[in-house]
């Protein structure tokens, strides 16, 4: 297992066949970064929101991935409809995906405070492989490993998210449409099957008041991909004076699991920075440094959020 943590790629070309259902990346603090999955989330933070993200995930294993994370959304003038982008650049180990997706949401009220939005997101998705995994020299003398298509491919997905001030539940596909990025359509003969299937995200969480000055947050988001298995992530923040975060988070799988915790700070109305750290607790713990994640956020400040704050 020493080969895992000095060296990725050659753990894969000791693997043999090679297929990947492609999942979106995951985050810790899925929960201030909704808009990268669920495009009805587009708007419903009620003014002008931009966060980006870095994620360092096993740090000490070489070839560890990374992640980073750009997003704008806002309501119109129209309140009742929501654009935004995202731009996701994930290196999952020798593969490098470029997400870059515009986002519609339409919402409607179904009560007095409660309301359903409705999302679209389209796009694409770019595709490749590191340089230095390529030019190992066991890969160049494989000709399967450059059976890919280095492109852009176009991708749509969509979601809904019934939510109030201090709750929310939604549901969304943000890629519905199965990829294939190698060349041609022999893959019963080749060593490396490079797919991007459909993700399934159902998410949720509720604000509970501890007292006047303590809310506490519990959260929940549940990702299915064909192909994968299921993950779970768990997830509990209090609240303090409406300016500091301080939780936990709990994910597993049928293979994996890790802890975390997160502190997020109310720097000024209108910037937020948060940092979160995760750890296996399973077997692979060993073998994998720990997961590193800074996340900032700038919201312009307006009158409808002094009257109603968001905690989602």
């Amino acid at each position: 297992m020493k080969i895992i943590k000095n060296n990725l790629v050659i753990l894969l070309l000791f693997t043999g066949t090679i297929a990947f259902a492609q999942q979106m990346p995951q985050f810790a603090q899925y929960m201030f970064n909704t808009i990268s999955v669920n495009p009805a989330y587009a708007g419903s933070r009620e003014t002008l929101s931009v966060v980006g993200l870095h994620r360092s995930q096993w740090v000490g294993a070489q070839g560890g991935p990374t992640t980073q994370t750009l997003s704008v959304h806002s309501p119109l003038r129209n309140d009742r409809i929501g654009l935004g982008f995202s731009m996701i650049n994930d290196r999952p180990g020798y593969e490098n995906f470029v997400y870059a997706y515009a986002d519609f949401s339409y919402t409607i009220y179904t009560g007095k405070e409660t309301k359903l939005s409705f999302g679209l997101k389209g796009g694409f998705t770019h595709y490749n492989l590191d340089e230095a995994f390529l030019n190992n020299p066991i890969v160049t003398s494989d000709p399967f490993f450059g059976n890919y298509a280095d492109k852009w491919n176009p991708n749509v997905g969509v979601g809904f998210l019934w939510h109030a001030n201090k709750w929310y539940v939604g549901l969304s596909a943000p890629r519905i449409i199965n990829t294939d990025y190698n060349l041609t359509e022999e893959n019963s003969n080749v060593d490396y099957i490079a797919l991007e299937r459909v993700s399934y995200y159902f998410s949720g969480g509720y604000v509970f008041d501890i007292d006047e000055n303590i809310k506490l947050k519990p959260s929940a988001l549940i990702k299915a991909t064909n192909g994968a298995p299921i993950s779970v992530d768990l997830n509990a923040n209090f609240l303090f004076n409406e300016k500091f975060w301080l939780g936990g988070s709990y994910r597993f799988n049928e293979n994996t699991a890790s802890i975390g915790g997160l502190v997020d700070f109310q720097i000024s109305r209108e910037f937020r920075i948060g940092y979160a750290y995760e750890h296996y607790v399973s077997d692979i713990r060993p073998y994998f440094g720990g997961t590193h994640e800074v996340l900032m956020i700038f919201e312009a400040f307006n009158n409808k959020r002094r009257k109603s704050p968001r905690y989602f």
